[in-house]
Order: structure tokens, then sequence, then C-alpha cells
């Protein structure tokens, strides 16, 4: 009776609020020509010869890079190994685990639920999870038996606060202080993406009760705030949590190779997370999460700021929306002016370059940033993934990059740099 319930309340939900049509409709994202975009193919060719020598050389294993102008990809090549130990090359369409860049879509799922009257950007998220009432600041913790004392919160988290890594949340596992990495795992949170059989819920209300590193709104802490929002999307929609993306952003975008948990049949195109081993690359084991959990394990887990994995296609089909003004192929997602609220400062002062601020889940180009060079144009907004996956798009000469690789431990991968300022120097109009 219950799965009956939930079904028919998740078909009133996607009834009532479906994406609506839009005046505007921009085509979906198709090859085109780089001379007829304003892009030099010669020195969009640059790209080739630097992946070739960084993957040569022993930086990353394999690439995919994508470049796209005007709502048209310019460049898109798939460059060495997908796994080495099996000799499986590399193919455009495979896909990749995207972590952090998980964030942008759940950030987008938020707004569109703010963009329906569902809540304020200021309103505490006590309100919609009772279990964050009576916050606490870490004040003492003892390394001998892992107790520690607390002092009340100065002001409740609010959404804004989640999605500016500003609510006092920490990161367990990866977390900078060490007090933390254990609080979160002697209470059992879950970290980033698991196989394990456990749900947002259950993982979100045991981190409310945990202290938080600081006050809400005094400073920047990245934290696992977009998982909170996962759940707390479920709970205004009244839907699952990957229902709502599959049937609200990556059905009417068409993402079709976007997933949290690939189906049976995408298995096959999941690239190998690689590490160095004695100067060979070798696929990386099982250390405080299991590499396979996008096919194996519960499947139950559904991380909103990390669970995701995707193909570059897809991931430039959702910032080509944004740079749309939050439209594509004729359906709106999101209002232009939401997306100048998301992309506005929300957070000074994080980077020590000074070449940005923090919008609603966005690094986005200042005016510092732009004259630094080979960051783009003021506004322009980008994040990263912890496999090694990378974003940037820039508004104002509507260009998108994407660089996808998937290696972790230590390497000397330098693509990430050099793929920008490649791209910026290719514009030829």
């Amino acid at each position: 009776m219950k799965r009956l319930l939930t079904i028919f309340l998740s078909l009133f939900a996607l009834v009532t609020f479906a994406q609506t049509k839009s005046v505007v409709k921009s085509p979906p994202l198709s090859e085109g020509s780089p001379i007829s975009l304003g892009m030099s193919p010669e020195r969009l060719d640059r790209i080739d010869t630097m992946l070739k020598e960084s993957i040569n050389s022993g930086d990353v294993p394999g690439a995919i890079a994508l470049v796209a102008r005007n709502g048209k990809i310019v460049y898109h090549k798939a460059f060495g190994m997908a796994d080495n130990e099996s000799g499986r090359v590399l193919k455009r369409d495979d896909i990749f685990r995207i972590a952090s860049q998980t964030k942008a879509i759940t950030a987008t799922a938020v707004m569109m639920l703010w963009e329906e009257g569902k809540f304020r950007l200021d309103d505490p998220i006590e309100n919609y999870i009772p279990e964050f009432k009576n916050g606490q600041v870490l004040d003492t913790y003892s390394d001998a038996d892992g107790t520690y004392t607390t002092t009340p919160v100065s002001t409740p988290i609010t959404i804004r606060h989640l999605l500016t890594h500003t609510s006092g949340i920490g990161y367990g596992v990866i977390d900078g202080d060490e007090r933390f990495k254990k609080i979160y795992d002697k209470a059992g949170v879950t970290d980033l993406f698991t196989t394990k059989n456990i749900s947002i819920e259950e993982s979100v209300k045991k981190l409310a009760k945990l202290p938080l590193h600081h006050n809400p709104g005094e400073k920047f802490t990245y934290s696992e705030g977009l998982d909170v929002l996962g759940y707390f999307i479920e709970i205004v929609s009244g839907m699952p949590f990957d229902e709502f993306f599959r049937t609200r952003i990556f059905d009417p975008l068409e993402m079709k190779d976007t997933w949290f948990y690939l189906p049976k049949e995408k298995h096959s195109r999941l690239v190998s997370v690689q590490h160095k081993v004695d100067g060979k690359w070798k696929k990386y084991p099982v250390t405080f999460y299991d590499t396979n959990y996008p096919i194996t394990g519960a499947k139950r887990f559904f991380s909103g700021g990390a669970g995701l994995s995707s193909t570059v296609k897809d991931y430039a089909t959702f910032l080509q929306m944004y740079l749309n003004g939050g439209e594509l192929n004729g359906v709106r997602i999101l209002s232009r002016k939401t997306i100048e609220t998301m992309m506005g400062l929300q957070f000074d002062n994080v980077w020590d370059d000074k070449g940005s601020h923090y919008g609603l889940a966005y690094r986005v180009v200042n005016q510092t940033g732009q004259n630094m060079g080979a960051q783009g144009s003021i506004g322009t907004f980008s994040w990263g993934g912890y496999f090694n996956t990378q974003y940037f798009a820039d508004p104002k000469e509507k260009i998108i990059g994407i660089i996808f690789k998937q290696t972790q431990g230590p390497t000397t991968d330098q693509t990430r740099w050099k793929f920008s300022q490649l791209v910026w120097s290719s514009i030829d109009d």
C-alpha cells in the first residue's frame, strides 16, 4: 500500500509540475564547423597534441575532451585507455564517475522547486528535516575516547547555507579536520558514494545530530550539504531523488547516459578508476568505498553531492541549458533570472587567488580571474569531480569546455589548466 501511495504521489507531482514548454526553442547540441563558430581548427588541434603527450608521459591513462560554442560541438575526441590492464580503448561515449559535478545538478533541482514557490532560500532546513533542530558547534574533542563538547549554534542552517557550503557541516572521510573524520565514522554517516545498503534519508538523519565545524554562514567549509539537499528534494517534491532527476531533468534534456546506478546494458561503458603502481596504470583498489559503486551493491544511496556517472556529451547538454538561460529544445528547466541568482556572489574570499566568488554550487570568475588569464570571461562558472573530471562554461563567449579522466592518488597530471588555456586561445573571431 505504501509503495502504491508513493507511485501515486510521484505521478501527481510529475503531472502537476512537469517541466514547462518555452517560447524559446534552442536546438539540442550537435556537431558544428569550428571555422563557422569562430574557433580555429589548427589551434583546437593543439589539444590533441597536449593530451597525447600527457598520456605518453604517463600523466593520465586516457581522457575525453569536448568543446562547444553557440550550441555546436566543435571538438569531441577520446585518447588513451579506458582500462589499461584489459587493453580497453577509451571511446567518446564512455561513462565516467563525475562525483562532485553532481552538485550542480542537485542545485538545479533545488532551484526548480524554489521556482515553484515551495520554499525560500533562507528558510531553516529544520523546517523540513526536524532532526536539524537545536544544532551544535564542536567545542572540544578528546582523542583518547572520541567524546566531545559543543555549544549551541547562533543561527540555524538554511537552504542557502547548504548550497554555498557555509552550513558548518563537514565531509567525513575527506574532511580536512581529523576530528570530524572520526566523529562521522563513529556515527555511521555515509560519505560521497557507497555500495552499502543505506538511503540518503538514513544518512542525513544521522548527520543532523552531529556537531558543526562553525556557526552557519560564518565561513566556507566544503561539505555534505548537497547530500542533505538530496533528501530535502525528496521531502519537498514527494518523489524519490533519483526519480526527480530522471523525470524532471534527464529525460527532458535527453541525458540518457546520466545515472546514479547504471542500467546493465551500460555497464561495459564505465571507465575504470586507475592509479599508478610501479609506473603502470592499475585499477584502483577498494578503500573506504568500492569504485564499482555505479554497477554493484545495494544501489540505494543517491548522493546529491557526488553520486552520478555521465558522459561528456550529456554533461555538455546540461551546461548548454545554462548557457541558453535555462532552456533547451523548447523545454524550460530554469528561468534566466534564477540562473542570475545562482551565479551571483553568494560567498566571497573562498580561494586565495581572489579570482572568483562562490554562487549557488558554482565557482564563478570575477574581474580579477578574467585578468589572470585562461579562466574565461567574467561570469564563467566551473567545478570538477573527485575522480579527475572538470568543466567550465562561459556565458559571454557561449563556450563549454569539458575534460574527463578517471584517476585517484598522486599524479603529474596538468591537463586541466592546459586544456583551459588551449580552449580560450582557440577563439578566432
